[in-house]
């Protein structure tokens, strides 16, 4: 495929990479990396608010599908216009 160049940070660095590689932090590749290392960590527990509360990972809920926005609202033009969503 093709070259892109990629400006990261803030506007610091430029990184040249291929389109053809698939981002590995979304979509459904990212969510069986999310479960498998979910199961990995057990019952391992983890301290929360400034160490005054423990929960543990095997509790963490699973992400839930994000909801859709055909039809709704969509504000444009720094908040002085609005339009249908496509979806």
């Amino acid at each position: 495929m093709a070259k892109v160049t990629r400006t990261t940070g803030r506007g610091t660095k430029k990184r040249t990479t291929d389109t053809k590689k698939k981002s590995t932090f979304s979509g459904d590749s990212y969510k069986e990396y999310q479960a498998a290392k979910k199961k990995a960590a057990g019952n391992r527990s983890v301290t929360t608010g400034r160490g005054t509360g423990r929960r543990k990972l095997s509790s963490i809920p699973d992400p839930k599908p994000r909801a859709s926005s055909k039809g709704k609202a969509r504000v444009t033009g720094r908040g002085t216009a609005k339009r249908k969503s496509k979806g």
